[in-house]
């Protein structure tokens, strides 16, 4: 019998939490305050830095950038699963599944290379000071923000592609709360060898490269901090990079125990709770890590909240 393609399957069926039928409202209500949380944390990072002239240097910049970025991620996913788990109508189309695949792949390769962006940033500003000014100029730090955005899409783009092309002749329910690349790889009945090889590429790329990246940049951190002879001197110097040490931490290790293995020892149901970390409680974190980590960061923000009190009254 010949195998009819894809574009005539109309859904997908994403089964996400649907077997845990009695804690629905509970699951719903936790997800949803992480999802506010979220939205609204780096909401205000975003206008704190943008509102505050204190912060208009090149670390805030790419601050402001990567909360855009985890705002975007957390959009990507996380309405969809909202209304799935309220309405318990789990079906996705297959359009929709893609796109939603898509900007799951590129937000996630942005914010390997924008972590790298800002490590080199802070390696930069502790390592080489008295060049700071020059090498991080704002043209400098626009270009490699671009860089990153396109990059992150062009990677992204041919293996949505190659997905594209595949045709799943057996369920089209999917064992995740979204589209999730390696989900789908397990329902297709067609040859998955390039998009496979692809993969690994594009993970040696986005994901191997930019944190050699951040590595080689904390090596370096670390041994001009080891030089500094006070004790209070070297930990004001740790307190700027501590914040992205614990963001770069959950992302690449949340990441590593989903992504870097081979697909065929790939389980749902772990993949499942691994994605929950990365896709909402690494996102509903960074606004705190950053922002009580961050003397300047927290005065910024009061400054931006008493503001807006004095704005209303």
């Amino acid at each position: 019998m010949e195998i009819k393609n894809q574009t005539t399957v109309a859904d997908f069926f994403l089964l996400g939490f649907s077997e845990h039928l009695r804690q629905q409202s509970l699951l719903f209500g936790l997800f949803l305050g992480m999802y506010l949380v979220t939205v609204l944390g780096n909401l205000f990072i975003i206008l704190a830095i943008k509102f505050d002239l204190h912060l208009h240097n090149p670390m805030y910049f790419f601050l402001a950038n990567l909360s855009f970025i985890e705002t975007c991620f957390t959009c990507t996913i996380t309405p969809k699963m909202l209304v799935n788990i309220q309405t318990q109508h789990h079906t996705i189309s297959y359009t929709g599944c893609l796109v939603q695949m898509y900007f799951f792949m590129a937000l996630v390769l942005l914010d390997d290379f924008l972590l790298a962006v800002i490590a080199y940033d802070r390696y930069v500003a502790i390592c080489l000071p008295l060049h700071y000014s020059m090498i991080m100029q704002p043209q400098c730090c626009l270009l490699m923000v671009a860089a990153s955005w396109l990059c992150s899409h062009l990677l992204a783009f041919p293996l949505t592609l190659l997905m594209a092309q595949f045709s799943f002749c057996a369920s089209h329910s999917i064992p995740h709360f979204f589209c999730d690349p390696l989900s789908l790889l397990k329902l297709t009945c067609s040859d998955t060898h390039n998009f496979q090889v692809m993969m690994v590429i594009e993970a040696a790329l986005s994901g191997v490269v930019p944190l050699t990246c951040v590595l080689v940049s904390y090596a370096h951190i670390i041994h001009t901090i080891l030089k500094i002879p006070s004790a209070g001197g070297k930990h004001k110097v740790f307190s700027t990079c501590g914040s992205h040490l614990t963001v770069v931490t959950l992302f690449y290790g949340t990441l590593f125990l989903v992504y870097f293995q081979p697909s065929s020892s790939y389980s749902a149901k772990s993949g499942m709770v691994t994605s929950v970390i990365y896709t909402m409680v690494t996102p509903v974190l960074n606004p705190f890590i950053y922002s009580l980590r961050n003397r300047d960061m927290k005065g910024a923000l009061w400054r931006f909240l008493s503001w807006g009190k004095c704005s209303t009254a």
